[in-house]
């Protein structure tokens, strides 16, 4: 996680132009986040929804810190998925432009599974709102998964979202749809029907929560995560520039 990624000798830095909290509009690099050497982990990929060779790489543009539910917000975070082999990657220095302070440092990460249900607003989305919480909690004991109490320290790949501010499936739709999602919106009743229905193919790619390191400290707003979207059918055909981002926090 972190450092100077290994990337494609043709690679082209990640922009994005952003409005940062200051106000200043500008184009800027993203970044670097995390690399995964999915041959390393492909043992752990027990459902093989990911390639089983090949490396993705994660990136998001810092200063904006763009909260993805604004069409505009497309780009503020990319995934790239390179499927050749080590010999064609070289250690990549970040633009010259990339203040300090958004540079991640390197982090060895591990990897090991765990079993999850998702969080008892997105099980109704995705399995039927007549679920009630008992036959949740229900079916959350008996696969031994405990919510977790502070999501912004979980960083992982696949699964399902530890939720801050709610389901962000419906979210990821309709913003990637190019509907606004920073406040209400009337939509006739066969669209709502449409995006409901389509919001059910996305699914976790990865979280990523707080980074602290050596005096380092990463933050999503207050206490939050990123996470990275993906349609089931976008993931299945390996398009992960399809991605969607969104940010919660406390």
């Amino acid at each position: 996680m972190g450092g100077k990624p290994h990337l494609p000798k043709e690679f082209e830095w990640y922009r994005y132009e952003g409005t940062n909290y200051d106000g200043v509009t500008a184009r800027r690099p993203l970044s670097f986040l995390a690399q995964i050497n999915l041959a390393e982990i492909a043992d752990l990929d027990i459902d093989g929804v990911l390639p089983s060779r090949g490396m993705l790489y994660f990136f998001y543009e810092l200063e904006t810190m763009a909260w993805g539910f604004d069409p505009k917000d497309r780009g503020c975070a990319r995934v790239l998925y390179y499927e050749g082999g080590p010999a064609g990657l070289i250690e990549t220095e970040p633009p010259g432009d990339l203040k300090a302070d958004y540079l991640v440092p390197e982090i060895p990460i591990s990897f090991k599974n765990r079993d999850e249900v998702p969080d008892y607003e997105e099980f109704r989305e995705q399995f039927g709102e007549g679920i009630d919480w008992d036959t949740y909690e229900e079916e959350r004991t008996l696969r031994g998964c405990k919510a977790s109490e502070e999501p912004e320290k979980v960083t992982k790949l696949l699964g399902y979202a530890n939720l801050i501010q709610g389901s962000m499936l419906l979210e990821c739709e309709m913003a990637d749809s190019g509907i606004y999602c920073g406040h209400p919106q009337e939509l006739p009743p066969e669209e709502w029907d449409r995006l409901r229905e389509n919001s059910r193919d996305w699914r976790l790619l990865f979280q990523m929560g707080t980074v602290e390191r050596d005096g380092f400290e990463l933050m999503f707003g207050d206490c939050g995560c990123i996470y990275f979207y993906i349609r089931g059918e976008d993931l299945a055909q390996r398009r992960f520039d399809r991605i969607w981002m969104v940010l919660q926090c406390g």
